[in-house]
């Protein structure tokens, strides 16, 4: 087929190819983010005072994994929608609370900075509040999706906070 009798390569990117890049890029700042952290994680980490509430270790990489493929899901369906100013905003919106959220480990695990982490989660719950709003307004389903990640991040938060101030 050539595009001109191929609706997908008017179009541009499928919707296999959309949906395939939007769980891909949560997974793989995933990925890059635990090589960051793997590092402290069997050193630094340990020497901690840890909070009692501290989850074992092993707990964060399922939960992840199934917050950055609902954070996909739901970014795809933003991204299928017909291009608008709002949807245009929701993206930007979801790639920053995205890098923020790339960065976390980075500071907390590389550069052994609890405070500045808490910071950035901080600025990071927020940016996922905001994107859940502007999802709202697209895709109820799209923003409902993302509850469990600021349930989560929430706790992390709490966590990141209670390290802070044990250490």
């Amino acid at each position: 087929m050539n595009s001109i009798t191929n609706p997908a390569s008017k179009a541009g990117i499928s919707q296999l190819g959309k949906l395939i890049a939007s769980l891909a890029l949560p997974l793989a700042l995933g990925s890059i983010a635990g090589f960051f952290t793997s590092s402290s994680v069997n050193s630094w980490y340990l020497t901690l005072n840890q909070p009692s509430f501290n989850p074992p270790s092993w707990v964060f990489g399922p939960v992840w994994t199934a917050l950055y493929l609902l954070m996909g899901y739901s970014f795809f369906l933003i991204w299928t929608l017909k291009p608008s100013r709002q949807r245009r905003k929701a993206i930007v919106l979801y790639l920053v609370q995205l890098t923020f959220n790339f960065v976390w480990s980075i500071i907390f695990f590389h550069y052994k900075s609890i405070g500045i982490a808490l910071a950035d989660i901080i600025v990071l719950w927020i940016l996922i509040l905001l994107t859940i709003n502007a999802f709202y307004k697209l895709k109820t389903t799209a923003a409902f999706i993302n509850i469990p990640y600021l349930l989560w991040v929430t706790f992390a938060a709490v966590l990141n906070l209670a390290y802070w101030l044990l250490n």
